[in-house]
């Protein structure tokens, strides 16, 4: 029987990446996107945690209600304010970060991991130090945000954002460090870099897709 997967993203990009990167197997995608909560999080200082927390908690369990067998979450700033204990659901969540994690957790040498979104770093790099802790991983790792990016993306030129972002790639390539992305966005131009320079870059999509075929059992159409 098809799997069916409930998608929550914070901006409308995302939904084309993960369409593409499941495309050849046999699984139904519903695709739910809210920009605002994150827009309220970083700009309306009225707008409390735990008003988030409890918005995340009903966007969750809305999608549950949808029959998904699994819930996939795109945003790792939703993923830090989700509060897993107060949910009424069963339905598995996948968190696009955590297989992230896990590989860099495997890597024993110094890491660079590339940001485009400054909104995103503290999250991410919070819940990846607590990961590794939780694993009895110690991690080096050097973070670089590649600076009036991720305002490329959002207006939707996408062409020039991916030049930024390769630029800051290839800058830091010949490094004797492991290199990784921490974003959807960037997939594309570090798969770029990745061929022109033979250098092996971590992304989540490629981690994120394995776990998820793992995880669910799904079949190739």
């Amino acid at each position: 029987m098809k799997k069916r997967i409930g998608c929550l993203h914070a901006h409308y990009s995302n939904v084309q990446y993960i369409e593409n990167a499941l495309s050849e197997y046999d699984v139904e995608l519903l695709h739910f996107v809210d920009p605002g909560l994150m827009n309220r999080v970083t700009s309306d200082h009225n707008f409390q945690n735990s008003d988030a927390q409890t918005k995340v908690k009903d966007q969750i369990e809305w999608i549950a209600q949808c029959k998904v067998d699994a819930i996939l979450i795109t945003c790792t700033n939703y993923i830090a304010i989700l509060q897993e204990d107060q949910l009424s659901t069963s339905v598995p969540i996948i968190k696009i970060d955590e297989p992230y994690f896990e590989y860099i957790c495997r890597t024993e040498k110094p890491q660079t991991i590339f940001f485009s979104n400054p909104a995103t770093v503290e999250g991410t790099m919070e819940r990846l130090k607590q990961y590794a802790k939780k694993k009895h991983k110690v991690i080096d790792t050097e973070v670089v945000v590649i600076k009036n990016s991720f305002e490329l993306i959002m207006q939707g030129l996408k062409e020039e954002y991916n030049q930024e972002v390769s630029k800051s790639l290839k800058e830091k390539i010949s490094e004797d460090k492991m290199i990784s992305v921490a974003q959807l966005s960037m997939v594309e131009a570090a798969k770029q870099v990745e061929q022109e320079s033979s250098k092996f870059i971590i992304n989540p999509l490629e981690t994120l897709v394995s776990y998820i075929v793992n995880q669910l059992h799904l079949q190739k159409i």
